[in-house]
């Protein structure tokens, strides 16, 4: 049902998308709702067939035992009828799992992509298939395969009578209408609607992050001003959303209750000039009330179902943006060499609304970079001049425009970027720790992570001795970003993560920032074993003096190589053109 709505969207893509491919999947379980919500509607036939045998037969034949019959019979239907309803419900929470199960890895992947690419587009891919679940979860599809029986209780109304099944269909018809105006007017409100709940979720993730700044600069006023701004917007769009919705859902069902009212004054009016019986006046009405009652259970979901059609659309935009890999032959682990040529960074793409994808701005330019097994190469710069950009490239984090980094001769996307990490050692210049215990955060998550590789990293970057005076040692919690540990201790837990498994590469950005003197020695230790073992260390700094374990340097200022060698002659040459400056 919800995969026909869509049906147009597919078929401009030759390609279909994960989404639409998981929807299908679930294809035959769709249908079996449907079969099931067949047999519900024709089980809802039940109240008005007894009530017009009560009428026509019971009373009119004074048969006790014909009551009996009949109210044992309807029980029998209507517990059957729970049963069927209950089965439904079940296989549509079912279904909605189904869909999340498949997708969802997928959506996970997307959204810390979007991180990588610093895109700030108002897309949650996680929230938007939660929006779908829920939706395919709840009553919506069950309103859906209900109103292909409209036409059922609508005829046999017909049957009964030709006026009052006119009077039926008219009330059916000016419920539908009322339907699709209900569409077209919020379908805008929720749009915008679901942008400024993202704007709203990312003021809060980002004061979350700096709850400590906001309090000590006091900055608590200006930030409540930012959220009321959003939230205000939000609230309205919102209420406004729920105005129309609860507006149309109220005067649906005066309408639904006019008609069956009607419907039974008309058949009243019929049963006078004997052209019916009592039961069929009761039962019509009866049957004109479940015939609408689809309607006004789609009326009362259709907010649901624009969030959900809108959520599929953004989703399936974000799965075609995202770059797709196909399956690659794994390649042996790197051990000799790290090549850069010709190397071009630039700034994520933007895309206004309505408008096309603009690139994003030339960030950094390397020429030529040829390191060893064992060479360390020293980065140095002036703030904002590329080296963090260029340490995210060599652990494949950017978007390279042109030009290639390769180990052992292979480029970086020739390898499956799980099997890469393996490889990397990457310590960022904002160390952040997953809420999780010391072991599984050096461990990079693994469940099976060989406790002597663990305890060897923490080894190797000085940190055990530190780790066994926590609480628990290595099974310590260390709470959400690693909140129990001071700057110093994360950033050392950090070095020991990229350090773990003993990788070919490892990339450290500004390693030093929040050490002490015995956490440099550590990370000089280090950096001298990795190097020894034949690993290439890449270490990002702002003072030359941080280089004292490498080999070779290089120089980048606005976004250019401008000097690389052996780290004596560029730190001499730099220190002299300092010299000459001042």
């Amino acid at each position: 049902m919800f995969e026909q709505v869509h049906s147009h969207h597919l078929r401009k893509s030759p390609v279909s998308s994960p989404l639409a491919a998981a929807i299908r999947s679930v294809r035959g379980a769709f249908l079996s709702v449907a079969a099931l919500s067949g047999v519900s509607n024709i089980l809802m036939l039940t109240g008005p067939l007894f009530m017009l045998q009560v009428y026509d037969r019971v009373l009119a034949s004074r048969s006790v035992p014909t009551l009996v019959a009949l109210v044992v019979l309807m029980l029998a239907l209507y517990l059957f009828l729970g049963t069927v309803d209950a089965l439904r419900a079940r296989m549509l929470v079912r279904i909605g799992w189904r869909v999340d199960e498949q997708v969802g890895p997928l959506a996970l992947a997307t959204t810390l992509d979007q991180v990588l690419r610093n895109d700030n587009a108002a897309v949650r891919p996680l929230n938007d298939l939660d929006q779908i679940r829920q939706f395919l979860g709840g009553a919506g599809p069950i309103a859906i395969c209900d109103m292909p029986w409209m036409p059922l209780f609508l005829g046999i109304v017909f049957v009964f009578h030709p006026w009052l099944g006119f009077l039926a269909l008219v009330g059916g018809i000016l419920l539908v209408i009322l339907t699709l105006i209900s569409e077209l007017a919020t379908r805008k409100q929720v749009e915008r609607m679901n942008r400024q709940a993202v704007s709203r979720a990312s003021l809060v993730e980002a004061g979350r992050r700096n709850a400590e700044a906001i309090r000590a600069m006091g900055m608590q006023g200006t930030f409540n001003a930012c959220w009321a701004r959003l939230n205000d917007r939000y609230l309205r769009d919102n209420t406004g959303v729920g105005d129309v919705n609860s507006t149309f859902s109220a005067y649906i069902k005066v309408i639904r209750l006019a008609m069956q009212s009607g419907v039974l004054a008309l058949g009243a009016y019929l049963a006078i000039l004997q052209e019916v019986t009592p039961g069929v006046m009761v039962a019509a009405s009866i049957l004109t009330a479940r015939a609408l009652s689809p309607v006004e259970q789609a009326i009362g979901n259709w907010r649901g179902f624009v969030g959900a059609r809108q959520s599929r659309h953004r989703l399936e935009r974000c799965f075609a943006d995202t770059q797709k890999t196909s399956e690659r032959l794994e390649l042996p682990a790197p051990q000799k060499s790290l090549l850069v040529s010709n190397l071009i960074v630039r700034a994520p793409a933007t895309r206004a609304e309505g408008k096309p994808m603009a690139p994003g701005r030339v960030l950094l330019r390397i020429s030529d970079v040829t390191l060893k097994a064992g060479d360390g190469l020293g980065i140095i710069g002036p703030s904002g001049s590329g080296k963090s950009t260029f340490g995210r490239a060599l652990v494949g984090i950017g978007t390279i425009q042109n030009g290639t980094i390769r180990l052992d001769g292979a480029e970086l996307d020739h390898w499956e970027p799980d099997r890469l990490g393996t490889h990397i050692g990457y310590l960022p210049q904002d160390v952040d720790l997953f809420d999780d215990t010391v072991a599984r955060n050096i461990a990079r998550l693994r469940h099976d992570a060989d406790p002597v590789a663990i305890i060897k990293a923490a080894q190797s970057a000085g940190v055990h001795d530190m780790i066994l005076s926590l609480p628990k040692g290595y099974d310590t919690l260390v709470g959400s970003g690693g909140v129990v540990l001071s700057g110093g201790q994360r950033q050392r837990i950090g070095l020991a993560r990229a350090l773990f498994g003993d990788p070919f590469l490892i990339v450290l950005d500004e390693p030093n920032s929040s050490l002490d003197s015995a956490g440099e020695q550590a990370l000089i230790e280090a950096v001298r074993l990795a190097r020894k073992r034949g690993a290439i260390v890449i270490m990002i700094a702002h003072r030359p003096s941080a280089l004292a374990t490498v080999n070779l340097a290089m120089v980048i200022q606005d976004g250019r190589q401008v000097a690389f060698g052996a780290r004596d002659d560029i730190l001499r040459k730099t220190m002299r053109q300092v010299g000459e400056s001042a």
